[in-house]
């Protein structure tokens, strides 16, 4: 799958430490993994400390925003 991040979501990416900028990145790859769970209109992945809320569209995973409560 492609994954596209509109600017607001890639900007928190790089400003969160790294520890977090790790976690983000995973829950992207988990997402982008998961052939079998069916999306609607949004969809949220939450980790330990941090999530990141999307939709899909065919093939495209958009990230639509990011956090993290670190």
């Amino acid at each position: 799958m492609q994954v596209e991040l509109i600017q607001r979501a890639a900007d928190v990416i790089f400003d969160v430490p790294d520890v977090a900028h790790e976690e983000i990145i995973t829950l992207i790859d988990a997402v982008a993994q998961d052939t079998e769970t069916q999306a609607p209109e949004l969809a949220a992945a939450f980790g330990e400390w941090c999530w990141l809320v999307y939709t899909i569209q065919g093939d495209v995973i958009e990230v639509l925003d990011v956090g993290c409560a670190r």
